[in-house]
């Protein structure tokens, strides 16, 4: 384990090579079969409850009435969880080219929002746990199999292609301090 101010790295989020590539995948990581969505924190519910207006432009009738009838969240045994359409897509799941994108972002992308998505989000493929402090672990996935061929052919690691959701959620030092431990 690598560790920086008190959260432990896994290694392989330091050696493994990863790239999305969404052309591949088609967002899978949007609209895994589950009855459980992405984890939320509970400051995030009050940013997208106050966006959701925005958001609503760029989803599919069916996750708006989803929406609207149930929430856009749930809590799970004290645990904050997006809420999934029919146990397999994100709420905010919307299709571009047969490709699951996220409907938060897109409001983001065209400046309608500063919240860009859900922390969990935005760092998949790496995950929190909590084991008395935050461990950080790559969920490794078989439809990320493009990811980890892209991230081969760019010579780019989990640590370096998930710098920018790092920095927003660690700070910059510590993602600075991360990279001096893993030599890069």
């Amino acid at each position: 384990m690598i560790s920086v101010a008190e959260v432990l790295v896994r290694p392989e989020i330091a050696e493994t090579r990863f790239v999305c590539n969404v052309d591949k995948c088609k967002g899978a990581c949007c609209t895994f079969e589950s009855k459980y969505g992405a984890p939320l924190k509970r400051e995030e519910i009050g940013k997208i409850d106050g966006l959701l207006d925005v958001i609503e432009k760029y989803l599919p009738l069916n996750n708006i009435e989803v929406i609207e009838s149930k929430g856009f969240y749930e809590e799970i045994d004290g645990e904050l969880l997006i809420r999934s359409v029919e146990n397999k897509e994100c709420v905010f799941v919307y299709y571009e080219d047969d490709i699951a994108r996220c409907g938060i972002e897109k409001a983001y992308n065209n400046d309608k929002t500063d919240f860009k998505k859900p922390i969990s989000c935005h760092l998949f493929p790496i995950r929190i746990s909590d084991f008395g402090g935050d461990v950080l672990r790559f969920e490794k996935i078989d439809e990320c199999k493009p990811a980890l061929e892209k991230g081969v052919e760019e010579n780019i690691t989990i640590a370096e292609f998930c710098e920018e959701p790092l920095q927003r959620y660690f700070g910059k030092q510590w993602y600075s301090e991360l990279k001096k431990e893993i030599g890069k």
